[in-house]
């Protein structure tokens, strides 16, 4: 028997009539695009004549094990929104305006309409939020990945006026600490919800806030960009930290000046149901919680005491729940906890 490509579990064939098709989702009328999916690489325009001095943000990130639960439950959409909104908020945080994202997709066999439901609902989040999509890779690697199994990253291209940056070195005592309100548990923590679905199966019968617990747990990641864009050029704001992996405690502190801390209190942050049910389940303490999940807090921003309620209104008129947690006091750069989580 002659061997061949195909044999070996890669069909070129089914992989360019999928790129193909690829092709038109992500055709687009967007200027700074040079050239069409199905070049080497993607040409894109850095001219920024609305700058004076344009500073690139960029950055790469996959939405974690959270993407084998979306794939068991035919979530695509979720998952794809999840990974272009977790890469929006970490370019946003710089004050950034989002410009172009490309995907990698890897996977042990290329299924068209799977391939194209992934690349369709990332060029969708991207349009969502300003930005547009613009190619990326998609690797077949029978052997090395199971059949079924997709594995997906992607990066982030945005610009910033480099006088205009966002990056905490504003802030200063006596500053307001904004929640603004996650959607549910995003993109971290899912090895440890994942472990506990397997020692407490019976969570999955839950219902969380009238869905159930699995819809509820794969909620999309919030994006933050359409409510907090317009304050970019505010005086008013002078920090902004995506809450992910280490929760508040370690991703607020990565924006404070050396010499002050933030003290948030415990006790004001509306925590999310979804969470309630993963404490109860997983026999969770509060310490864990706090390090592992965001809590219901997507997004922090640090504002001028006399901006804060400006900020909250702005911020609510674009749909997302925004309130005080906390004040920047003299410290060493670090996030302090007062008072508890009310679980009731």
């Amino acid at each position: 028997m002659s061997l061949s490509y195909k044999k070996s579990g890669v069909d070129i064939d089914t992989a360019n009539d999928t790129k193909r098709q690829m092709a038109d989702i992500l055709e687009s009328n967007n200027a700074r695009l040079l050239n069409r999916v199905g070049a080497f690489a993607t040409l894109f325009d850095g001219h920024f004549p609305e700058y004076k001095h344009p500073v690139l943000v960029l950055k790469t990130e996959e939405p974690g094990s959270k993407q084998k639960l979306a794939f068991e439950h035919g979530s695509i959409d979720t998952i794809c929104q999840d990974l272009v909104n977790h890469l929006i908020n970490d370019a946003i945080v710089t004050g950034a305006k989002p410009l172009s994202i490309q995907d990698c997709i890897v996977c042990g066999k290329l299924e068209k309409d799977t391939v194209l439901k992934i690349v369709s609902a990332m060029s969708q989040a991207a349009k969502d939020n300003g930005a547009v999509l613009t190619g990326g890779e998609t690797s077949e690697q029978p052997n090395v990945v199971d059949a079924g199994i997709y594995i997906l990253t992607a990066s982030i291209v945005g610009v910033v006026e480099k006088e205009r940056i966002i990056d905490g070195s504003k802030i200063k005592q006596g500053d307001v600490v904004l929640a603004l309100a996650s959607s549910g548990v995003h993109t971290n923590g899912f090895s440890l919800v994942r472990k506990i679905m397997e020692e407490a199966p019976d969570i999955t019968h839950e219902k969380v806030a009238g869905k159930p617990f699995i819809e509820s747990l794969l909620t999309p990641h919030r994006a933050y960009y359409n409510a907090v864009k317009d304050l970019f050029e505010q005086s008013g704001l002078t920090g902004l930290a995506h809450i992910t992996g280490g929760g508040i405690k370690e991703n607020l502190n990565r924006i404070l000046p050396k010499n002050m801390n933030a003290v948030v209190d415990l006790s004001a942050l509306r925590i999310l149901p979804i969470f309630k049910t993963l404490k109860n389940f997983g026999q969770l303490d509060d310490a864990d919680m706090l390090r592992t999940f965001n809590m219901g807090v997507g997004l922090t921003a640090v504002v001028r005491k006399e901006f804060a309620d400006e900020a909250i209104a702005h911020i609510k008129a674009a749909g997302v729940e925004a309130y005080p947690i906390g004040t920047i006091v003299a410290g060493s750069g670090e996030v302090e906890f007062t008072g508890e989580l009310q679980w009731s």
